[in-house]
């Protein structure tokens, strides 16, 4: 499996609108079809979102419930059942769809959980304290993760042949090193995790899952620094969310073969007029253009939404994969037709 599964092609973040397993995997099937995902549901409720989901993955970890979130526990309760009830569903639904479709083995899939930095900030230890405060804890977070990661994209390789490919998201993964977060009461501090342990956490992950890896996070200040010394092979960012401070880091991106996953297309319908794909392609030749870069390094760019679209409505959901495929399209064919940027849809990078 090559870890250019990324390059050229449009492919979701994730989560999608809805309920309904079955109809929501034949969609993405139907609209993405060379890095479909195995769809997230989150308006199911718990154990359905993303932290609650990947809990259904961790090996020898549970999380269960608490008045402020999701806590580890040693064992297996009614919030871990239903998240791996869910996530059975859903490997049943994606199989029925896949093999609806006709394909066959040797294609590729994305599927998705939360890092171990956000999954580590956003769950519990038994005394209420963040994991994230614990560095034992988040280090046996990170291993159950990996492995429990390289299990489920093994059983995805039994069902439906396909290459399997791993996204972790990571949108909480500025703040935990920027020392943002706040404790769960007024006398817990969460400090910064220095970066060279982050790395070796983050390390310790890829190692256990042995698949391309790309690392999602659409907050700003994504450490493109960080990422790229841990041998990610590719990086999915909203664009819109870059600034001049972050150009030298998506630069030394490219430089070193990090595939970049562009997030280009609302992840919800515009209230004005619904841009076209060539609008929506505008920061993304911008920003090639700004960092020197000639534009046939467009064609080895991913294209997403900007984040999940479990916020839209199913026929914006639908056709935000379709102008993300649109302009994975252009970027492969023929980048250099596509021109200067539209005004009013380049991101600032002053």
């Amino acid at each position: 499996m090559s870890a250019e599964s990324w390059s050229g092609v449009a492919t979701g973040i994730g989560s999608w609108p809805g309920v309904d397993a079955r109809e929501s995997a034949a969609t993405v099937l139907g609209e993405l079809e060379a890095l479909p995902h195995l769809v997230e549901l989150p308006a199911r409720g718990l154990g359905a979102d993303l932290v609650g989901r990947t809990g259904a993955l961790l090996v020898d970890l549970h999380l269960d419930t608490s008045t402020t979130g999701y806590r580890l526990g040693g064992r297996r309760g009614v919030v871990a059942a239903r998240a791996g009830d869910l996530l059975r569903r859903d490997l049943d639904a994606l199989e029925e769809a896949w093999e609806t479709a006709g394909l066959g083995p040797g294609r590729t899939l994305k599927v998705q959980a939360a890092g171990p930095f956000t999954l580590a900030a956003h769950t519990e230890l038994a005394g209420g304290r963040r994991v994230l405060t614990d560095a034992g804890a988040v280090r046996d977070l990170a291993e159950s993760l990996g492995e429990g990661l390289a299990r489920h994209a093994a059983e995805l390789t039994r069902r439906l042949g396909a290459d399997v490919v791993v996204q972790l998201d990571e949108p909480a993964l500025p703040a935990v090193l920027a020392g943002t977060l706040t404790g769960r009461t007024s006398l817990e501090s969460v400090p910064a995790l220095p970066e060279p342990e982050a790395q070796h956490l983050l390390e310790t992950a890829l190692a256990a899952i042995s698949r391309p890896v790309a690392v999602h996070c659409c907050a700003p200040g994504v450490p493109t620094g960080m990422l790229r010394r841990s041998g990610v092979d590719a990086v999915a960012l909203d664009v819109a969310q870059l600034t001049a401070a972050d150009l030298d880091g998506v630069g030394e991106l490219i430089d070193a073969g990090t595939t970049l996953l562009l997030g280009l297309v609302p992840s919800t319908a515009p209230d004005a007029a619904v841009p076209t794909w060539r609008e929506l392609a505008g920061p993304a030749t911008a920003l090639i253009d700004r960092l020197g870069f000639p534009r046939a390094t467009l064609r080895s760019v991913g294209v997403t939404p900007r984040c999940g679209l479990a916020g839209a409505d199913p026929a914006w959901a639908r056709r935000a994969l379709r102008l993300a495929r649109d302009i994975a399209a252009a970027f492969t064919d023929d980048p250099d037709s596509l021109g200067s940027a539209a005004a009013g849809n380049v991101v600032s990078l002053d």
